[in-house]
């Protein structure tokens, strides 16, 4: 990956202070922010903008990189990252570090690992009032797995659309915050955008925090006698042991099937015994033969 030059991006130099970045970055946030600018390549310079404030507005991210960049890196020059943290570093960018940046913020500054904020945490944005607040759906096997989602945003002059990343492991009530991607505030300052998570319903899978369960389909005989089956589970089919003897409406837990956290949730596999139809004069014998072999056992009894 190639390096960045995050103090180039903002056009201040390398010594600025804290308040000249600030100032650089509201300036140009205006001219380029997606909402008001008719520059052509407003929202790649948008989008290079945030992520160059992002890394430069907190003192220690800030010295962070200045130490990258002290060992003669320039804009462009191929990057190399090593270390836990991608450069050497590990920092807890909580909500705000939910996949938005480029690879290069990412394996320099470490991948969020904070809390995710909830309805009850308020994150804190740039300054002004422009913070917008959405609702996104997404699939369950994409909060599984992580990936990218389009989400539509209206604005003063139209409509935008915004490639959001999915962490792995996103669960409902979960806030994603996009920096400064929010609208333009009364005093020029863009707001973010905090997209709150709503995972959808799905066909096979339902969920219950992290743990979700399914419901599988037997035969008696592979109720009565045991087997080894295939399980649908949302990282791929698995096989799982059912023991003899099962009964319809067995529990069987799948551990760290569920989705990803910390603890990863379980998968409960719900066992659901299906009888085939008699529909034919052998199927007849073969259930009289059944029913004669077994006529001590009577499950309705007591």
């Amino acid at each position: 990956m190639q390096f960045k030059d995050y103090y180039k991006v903002l056009g201040v130099k390398p010594a600025a202070s804290a308040d000249e970045i600030k100032a650089a970055y509201r300036k140009l946030a205006r001219k380029f922010h997606p909402d008001v600018s008719k520059e052509k390549n407003a929202e790649e310079r948008f989008k290079d903008l945030n992520e160059a404030f992002e890394a430069l507005k907190e003192p220690e991210r800030r010295a962070a990189y200045d130490q990258a960049k002290a060992n003669g890196f320039r804009a462009g020059d191929e990057f190399r990252p090593s270390g836990p943290g991608g450069g050497g570093f590990e920092f807890d960018m909580g909500d705000a570090g939910n996949g938005q940046y480029s690879d290069f913020f990412e394996s320099l500054f470490g991948r969020g690992r904070g809390p995710a904020a909830g309805p009850g945490r308020r994150p804190r944005g740039p300054e002004g009032s422009g913070e917008v607040r959405a609702e996104l759906d997404v699939e369950l096997t994409t909060a599984y797995n992580g990936g990218k989602q389009r989400f539509t945003l209206q604005g003063p002059r139209g409509t935008r659309t915004l490639e959001v990343k999915i962490p792995k492991g996103t669960h409902s009530g979960q806030t994603i915050r996009l920096s400064g991607q929010g609208h333009i505030g009364p005093d020029g300052t863009p707001g973010d955008l905090l997209l709150q998570i709503k995972l959808a319903p799905d066909e096979r899978f339902q969920l219950d925090g992290r743990d979700i369960s399914v419901q599988l389909p037997i035969t008696p005989w592979e109720a009565a006698l045991g087997a080894r089956v295939s399980v649908p589970t949302l990282g791929g089919a698995v096989e799982m042991a059912i023991p003899a003897g099962t009964q319809s409406g067995r529990r069987l837990r799948l551990k760290g099937r569920g989705l990803p956290g910390e603890p990863n949730g379980d998968q409960f596999v719900v066992l659901q015994v299906h009888v085939p139809p008699a529909l034919t004069d052998a199927d007849r014998a073969a259930f009289e033969a059944l029913k004669t072999q077994f006529s001590g056992f009577e499950p309705r009894r007591g």
